[in-house]
């Protein structure tokens, strides 16, 4: 019998190819870039003191910011050019690894600096840029792939597995943290499910000001209220699909239906249609930018390669000219 330690060491031993991991790394290299261009307008009415310009009196700069100086608007602008350069490094793969702690560090200084901007999305860049700092993303589909081998991808990569798993596990603990901590009547079944709808109606939640024409449409967000509410509080099961899945040869029950039903798959599909929702509908930040930057984590490094190689196979179809059609010969 396998000790539970061996095993541990073997699944965080355990490679794969290197698709799903560069996918996950364009994907929050575009979602930290967007994230760095948004607030960039307003970063010195956030991140400077009254006197400087700001809105409020900040507390005295500490860490990476404190050792610039302080909070000018000269540093404060510099470390905005820091971020946006990571961003691209991530995005186009050169030194993504260093690109992401760095992004790391300089978004924690200038978030710290007050308390009362920014939100939740913080954190969750944070720690997904953290798990990029392990992870080698830029084996494929990466400008470093492409120095090294002449090649835009590299099939052969093999690359450690573990960062993609945590990112899922990520994931799932944000979904399941929410739904589990929305107890009000608004939410529950057997309440109300007015939740989406009273969100939409403040106008410090929604991105159309005044949507009081949702009134006629109320059942409709009470059935988007409870679909959102079992998606969180169901998260949980996806591991429990990624399980089955992993394992789809060994028999049991429980594993035959998660790969029937293809729970991962409808899993992803709600989430991306939730988040695009959420995206046009309401004003939350980046933070549905970076929720679906995390989705790639959900598939394979093989599903990605497929995907990849569809996607290529129709491009060639479409560039490839059609033969002329064949005349028939004119009778003499």
């Amino acid at each position: 019998m396998i000790r539970p330690w061996k095993r541990f060491v073997a699944l965080m031993d355990r490679r794969e190819g290197g698709e799903a991991l560069a996918a996950l790394r364009i994907g929050l290299g575009l979602a930290a870039l967007s994230a760095a261009l948004d607030v960039w307008p307003v970063a010195d009415l956030i991140w400077l003191d009254a006197e400087l310009g700001g809105y409020r009196k900040l507390n005295d700069p500490e860490g990476l910011i404190g050792w610039l100086g302080g909070a000018s608007a000269s540093t404060l602008h510099g470390l905005m050019a820091v971020t946006v350069v990571c961003a691209l490094l991530m995005v186009v793969g050169v030194v993504p690894r260093l690109a992401a702690l760095v992004y790391l560090q300089v978004h924690m200084a200038l978030t710290n600096l007050n308390g009362h901007a920014g939100g939740s999305y913080d954190e969750l860049l944070d720690n997904a840029l953290w798990l990029m700092v392990f992870a080698c993303s830029h084996a494929t589909w990466s400008l470093t792939c492409r120095l090294r081998t002449g090649k835009w991808s590299n099939p052969d990569a093999q690359v450690l597995a573990w960062p993609r798993y945590l990112m899922v596990l990520q994931l799932v603990i944000v979904y399941a943290s929410t739904g589990y901590q929305k107890v009000s009547s608004h939410w529950l079944p057997g309440g109300d499910l007015g939740a989406l709808y009273y969100i939409l109606q403040q106008p410090s939640w929604s991105r159309h000001g005044d949507m009081s024409w949702l009134a006629w449409l109320f059942p409709v967000t009470q059935a988007m209220t409870l679909g959102v509410w079992l998606f969180e509080i169901g998260a949980p099961l996806l591991l429990v699909a990624l399980w089955a899945r992993s394992s789809r040869t060994t028999a049991g029950p429980l594993r035959r239906w998660m790969n029937r039903v293809r729970f991962r798959d409808l899993f992803g599909l709600f989430g991306v249609g939730m988040h695009i929702g959420i995206w046009s509908l309401m004003s939350v930040g980046p933070f549905s930018a970076i929720s679906l930057a995390m989705y790639p984590a959900l598939w394979h490094a093989d599903e990605w390669r497929r995907l990849s190689a569809r996607v290529a196979g129709w491009r060639r179809r479409r560039q490839t000219p059609s033969p002329p059609a064949a005349t028939a010969p004119r009778a003499g």
